[in-house]
């Protein structure tokens, strides 16, 4: 591999872990890095992306691992950690990113957004590393703050080291778990087979020079052919758009190919479609002096590139240099906006602010067999409430917003429409509220059903609460199983018609139905009591020969089960096949 940038762009890195974990901690311990070591220039903090250039790369690598050379140009971090920003930086429909770190604390182990993340980068088939965070809070630490890690072990006592050990095994084996082969980084042989781990504090900036050694062993010995400089067609991907009264409309971007130049033509993905505008200005981030502008940028470079015309441009999309194949790049970029999401006939929609994140938390749902019927980018608008309102299934009734806002006139129509939304910035949340919504939906709606149909049930009339003889007959009953409700037709041991149910009655309270163990007063309509019906008479709820098929094969409480088999004995003495 060569060592010059002419050849090679740098390596772009993003973080990624469960929420607390301390990802923007370490991001901020690799941003400090040059300013920690006094390096004058060795670190630009450019738009979205954190440039660490060769120089400061090899003088951080030297003081500690002098036999490790450093030949790529630099490594580029993305400011924004976490996976739904990963997915959001796309690059010609992959991943952005050439490597990643994956945040796990220690202490804690894998949680929910770590499981999410490990799967989003199996997705994308990115390989990344795992820091181990907060070994400092592991007992018996001797502290020691801004070293490498295995300069801190040296001083650790037998206990802090056994704990340690015994605390990356159960991430070791919780990554097996999930697919993954891992060990501590000074323990592989093989790297291409094993994921390492980096034992670090972020806190107290401990194991940054070990994090930034592996990430360079790996990008040179295993990505050459992924960050070869591309002088042949420029691309970017869209991380954010901003509208600003003063500049207009901005793009924070990551250049991972070619170069671009103030008054370059460039190819955009927006809401109606791929459009063509020009590059007004180019601005980064200086360390010395703020943001300033450049005339020309090379990959790769976290930038802000300032448009000249007024555009609704869809994140986490690409921006390409216009050439002679405009109708080939147009061709891509409409591939490109096309959402790999599996729909379904039924299901939730969804939305979230970029491409990305609505393929993320669209596999996501889909891991978690949540199926979905509609996607789109954007906040959530009236005509989305009125449209999920107006659908046939009541499962259908929910939106699911990712990153995303509600217009003031939606939530207006929400209050008038029998809708769920649910929105937040954490997918595994969304996820975990969306799977109890449907799961206490689904039981309402069993629920609904088992009142609209009569069940399997057995009721006696208390002899010693008896209020009227009849029209209508009231009486105290015990119910002794199923659930007895207003409305059903009743039946004796012998098949002969005992009544329908006028109302139950709880003291002063109407009741739509009583379950078994209740004792309620009950008016039943239609017969006499004690010509007809008797009290401690078992008496039955009738149910149709229908109910009685479709109830045999189902799930029912063995109260219901026992009763059924009752109901079904008494109607086969007039006729022997009821109930095949």
């Amino acid at each position: 591999m060569e060592s010059t940038k002419n050849n090679f762009r740098e390596p772009i890195v993003c973080v990624l872990g469960h929420v607390d974990h301390g990802k923007t901690t370490l991001l901020d311990d690799i941003r400090g890095t040059a300013v920690a070591r006094k390096e004058s220039g060795g670190i630009t903090q450019k738009i979205g992306a954190t440039d660490i250039d060769r120089k400061t790369l090899q003088n951080e690598i030297k003081v500690y691992f002098s036999k490790m050379p450093v030949m790529i140009p630099g490594l580029l971090f993305i400011d924004t950690p976490g996976h739904v920003a990963f997915s959001n930086m796309r690059a010609r429909g992959g991943a952005l990113a050439d490597i990643a770190i994956l945040v796990i604390d220690i202490n804690e182990g894998l949680k929910p957004q770590t499981i999410e993340s490990i799967d989003i980068l199996k997705k994308f088939k990115t390989p990344f590393i795992i820091a181990a965070n907060k070994i400092d809070l592991i007992p018996y630490f001797v502290s020691k703050k801004d070293k490498p890690f295995y300069e801190v072990l040296k001083v650790q006592r037998d206990e802090y080291k056994n704990e340690l050990d015994n605390r990356i095994y159960k991430i070791i084996n919780q990554l097996y778990v999930q697919g993954i082969s891992s060990d501590r980084y000074d323990h592989i042989t093989d790297f291409g087979k094993t994921f390492a781990i980096v034992p670090i504090s972020a806190k107290m900036n401990i194991g940054i020079p070990d994090i930034l050694m592996v990430l360079t062993g790996l990008a040179q010995k295993f990505l050459e052919n992924d960050i070869k400089f591309e002088s042949n067609g420029s691309r970017g991907s869209v991380i954010e758009v901003k509208k600003e009264e003063s500049l207009g409309t901005t793009l924070d971007t990551i250049l991972y190919q070619g170069t671009l130049s103030r008054g370059d033509s460039i190819a955009l993905n927006t809401s109606s479609g791929p459009q063509v505008t020009k590059i007004k200005a180019i601005l980064i981030n200086s360390s010395k002096r703020g943001t300033i502008e450049k005339v020309m940028v090379s990959a790769a470079a976290g930038i802000r590139i300032l448009i000249t015309d007024k555009m609704d441009v869809t994140p986490g999309t690409s921006v390409i240099r216009l050439d002679d194949n405009r109708e080939a790049i147009f061709q891509e970029l409409i591939k490109e906006s096309q959402p790999n999401i599996k729909l379904s006939e039924m299901g939730v929609m969804v939305k979230a602010e970029a491409l990305g994140s609505l393929e993320a938390i669209a596999y996501e749902l889909e891991q978690n067999k949540i199926s979905i019927k509609e996607v789109q980018i954007g906040d959530i608008t009236k005509k989305d409430i009125i449209n999920v309102s107006t659908l046939n299934d009541p499962l259908e009734h929910i939106i699911v917003g990712f990153n995303v806002g509600i217009s003031s006139d939606a939530r207006d129509a929400i209050q008038y429409n029998d809708i769920k939304v649910i929105t937040g910035d954490v997918i595994y949340s969304l996820i975990d509220e969306t799977g109890k919504w449907l799961e206490s939906r689904k039981r309402e709606i069993e629920e609904a059903k088992k009142n609209k149909k009569p069940v399997p049930s057995k009721f006696i009339i208390m002899p010693d609460y008896i209020f009227r003889a009849a029209k209508p007959v009231i009486v105290g009953i015990k119910v002794l199983s199923g659930r007895v409700k207003v409305g059903d037709k009743l039946i004796t041991s012998n098949n002969k018609y005992a009544g329908t149910i006028k109302s139950l009655r709880d003291g002063d309270i109407n009741k739509p139905f009583a379950d078994i163990g209740s004792e309620i007063a009950c008016a039943i309509e239609g017969v006499i009591l004690n010509r007809h019906i008797f009290p401690d008479e078992s008496i039955y709820v009738d149910i149709p020969e229908s109910v009685a098929k479709e109830l045999k094969d189902q799930e029912i409480s063995p109260d219901i089960r026992e009763t059924l088999d009752e109901i079904i004995k008494i109607k086969r003495k007039e006729n022997q096949f009821w109930g095949f």
